[in-house]
This record gives C-alpha cells, sequence and structure tokens, in this order.
C-alpha cells in the first residue's frame, strides 16, 4: 500500500532529457527523401507531429498521391529512430542528468526513465542510477515524437504509481496534452525543434533537466 501511495516522476527520456525531436526529424527525413518523397518541418508538423506515424504517413502518401508503402516507411523510420537513440543515448546521460534524477529520488520520488532505445543500452546508460527509487521503463508507443494519454496510465500502472500523484516530464506539446487527459501534471522541456507546439497546460516549461528543474519538481509535488 505503501509503494501505491509513492509520488512519482515519468521522464520521457528521449524527448525531455536528449533532442530526440530532432533525432526524430533527421531519420524521418533520411527515409522518406531516400524514397523521393517529400519531406520538411512543415510536413512533419502537418502530418506526424504527436499523431500515430503510419496513420499519418498513410494520410501523407494518400494527399501526395504516391505508391510509395506508408507501412514500410513507418517501420522504417520506427528501426532508424531506435539505431538512432541506441548510438545517442549513454552520451545524454550527463552530469546535470545524474544530479536531477538524484535529487529526486533521494527525496523519495519514483523516477521512472521511459525510453524507446534497446532494453540492454538503456541499462547499461542507466546502470549508476537504478535503484529502488530509479527505474526503466521500455515504451513502445508509435505515435510520432510523443505518446498518447493511456501511455502515460500504462507507465504509471506498471510502475504502481497513481496518476494524480505523478509527473510526466515530457519533450513535446502533445506529451504535455497527453498528460492532461491522463490525469497527470507535466514540465515540459522546450527546445528549438518543438518550440512552436502549444505548451498551454504545462505546471511549468523549462530548458534543460539538472538539480534547479529537480527542485522545482519537487515544489509541484509538495516534497519536502
Amino acid at each position: 500500500m505503501a509503494e501505491e501511495q509513492k509520488k512519482g516522476v515519468i521522464v520521457e527520456f528521449d524527448f525531455a532529457a536528449m533532442n530526440g525531436a530532432e533525432l526524430l526529424y533527421k531519420t524521418a527525413e533520411t527515409v522518406l527523401t531516400e524514397g523521393e518523397i517529400p519531406f520538411d518541418v512543415r510536413i512533419e508538423a502537418q502530418y506526424l507531429a504527436g499523431g500515430n506515424c503510419l496513420g499519418g504517413l498513410t494520410e501523407y502518401f494518400e494527399a501526395i498521391k504516391t505508391k510509395k508503402t506508408a507501412a514500410k516507411a513507418a517501420k522504417d523510420i520506427a528501426d532508424g529512430f531506435r539505431e538512432a537513440l541506441n548510438k545517442a543515448l549513454p552520451a545524454a546521460v550527463s552530469p546535470a542528468f545524474k544530479g536531477f534524477v538524484k535529487k529526486l529520488a533521494d527525496k523519495g520520488v519514483k523516477v521512472v526513465l521511459a525510453t524507446r532505445a534497446d532494453t540492454a543500452v538503456a541499462e547499461a546508460a542507466f546502470a549508476d542510477l537504478l535503484g529502488d527509487n530509479v527505474v526503466l521503463y521500455q515504451e513502445t508507443s508509435s505515435a510520432y515524437g510523443s505518446v498518447k494519454w493511456d501511455a502515460w496510465r500504462r507507465a504509471c500502472a506498471m510502475n504502481n504509481l497513481r496518476n494524480f500523484l505523478t509527473l510526466a516530464v515530457t519533450g513535446s506539446g502533445h506529451g504535455v496534452k497527453s498528460a492532461l487527459l491522463a490525469g497527470m501534471g507535466s514540465v515540459a522541456v522546450v527546445n528549438d525543434h518543438v518550440a512552436y507546439q502549444d505548451f498551454g497546460g504545462a505546471d511549468e516549461t523549462v530548458g534543460a533537466l539538472d538539480g534547479a528543474t529537480a527542485d522545482l519538481i519537487l515544489g509541484i509535488l509538495r516534497v519536502n
């Protein structure tokens, strides 16, 4: 029972702790332009950002009347993004990020590190952080650059957290909205690639995950 009452933070690591939005864009750009499919930031925003990747590509491919297969493109983007994450993730576990996690965990907050990278890669990268109050969670969402509300709820349920006692740390305006739908507060990390999105509804917006952001989160969670 005590574990169920623990306050928690779910960190969307790929998009909040690292600039996964830029990595994802470059992955999609490579896959689509190699298939002679036009792609730029406007197309990404219109058809893909925050939505189901396959559904968005299907709509886009129909709009431009290409005979290319949306399902193959969606799979190639997902596979390519995971490979890019596997390469970039270890370096993203910076001293500042470690300090952010440690400050929360030391106050008894359960920190869930959610990533789409391979589990073996993530376990090795987070080895110094994992423990009773810091756990790894593999996110398998098919949403492009974010997760839907049910993913936040699922992450809570699988880590013995209650949504109303848990804060989402997200890297997009879409993540803020899905957290609200899940009955969760949020802190959003805003970078240049997603700055155009609507972050209304976030408890706070920040530029990085560090000790100062941890203090901010502890205040929101009312943890002394």
